[in-house]
């Protein structure tokens, strides 16, 4: 593809890029947010796509979906496993996609002792894992309660070896539309896992914000953003 001729995958991740660096110019924080390209649902053929234009980062939610698609890419594409993880799922996983960098929806012991012996068994260097936080008090959500992300993160931190605690991850709102609170509340998490852990603020990242709201979670100190259909355009379900 001519670099006169971009794709329209190619000119989106461009337009989303430049809303992420001003979101970011007009934070007060200091950092430059990450973009996860969410690719969900779409084909291997876009993400070479996204690929080509220069970007590294992409997430997925479904393990098979992630395992059928890593091998075909190139290795040097960061993944972020970004949807609910069963444990007996979690070698499947780690075994499928050995590039994988983060994992972001860590929401229980049991499962981060099974991703700390699964990466063990398998040799793989410490993966960095996000903990899961459900900021908006859904039952259809994931996620530990605000309450329980500190000895969540605690138990990762000094009983898993092999995983890396790098951060807290909310989906927020229905619909995939966060309000100020549900940012608000994972900072607070934030500061609370520092606090309690001993940890400096800048080195516990903060995974919010979606396609309808990146640029506000930018603002309110989102280090990670999940975008898919802004990039990708509307998702089809029935090839999940």
């Amino acid at each position: 593809m001519s670099a006169g001729n971009p794709s329209q995958v190619a000119t989106a991740l461009k337009s989303v890029l430049e809303r992420v660096a001003a979101a970011a110019q007009r934070s007060s924080r200091n950092h430059q947010p990450r973009l996860v390209a969410i690719s969900k649902t779409k084909p291997v053929e876009a993400i070479q796509e996204a690929y080509e234009a220069g970007h590294r980062t992409f997430g997925e939610n479904y393990v098979q979906e992630i395992v059928e698609k890593a091998p075909k890419l190139p290795s040097d594409i960061s993944w972020h496993f970004v949807g609910h993880l069963q444990s007996n799922k979690a070698k499947t996983l780690l075994d499928g996609v050995p590039n994988l960098a983060f994992l972001e929806t860590v929401d229980t012991e049991k499962l981060a002792n099974k991703l700390d012996s699964t990466v063990e068994q398998l040799g793989r260097p410490p993966l960095p894992v996000f903990v899961q936080v459900n900021t908006s008090g859904e039952e259809s959500k994931y996620g530990v309660e605000p309450a329980a992300c500190t000895p969540l993160a605690r138990h990762i931190k000094e009983k898993c070896a092999h995983l890396r605690f790098a951060g807290l991850m909310t989906i927020g709102q229905p619909d995939y539309s966060s309000r100020p609170e549900n940012f608000q509340c994972l900072e607070a998490c934030r500061e609370e896992v520092c606090k309690e852990l001993g940890l400096a603020t800048e080195d516990v990242e903060l995974s919010m914000g979606m396609s309808g709201d990146f640029e506000q979670a930018i603002e309110m100190g989102s280090t990670n953003v999940r975008v898919g259909s802004t990039i990708f355009g509307a998702r089809d379900y029935s090839k999940k």
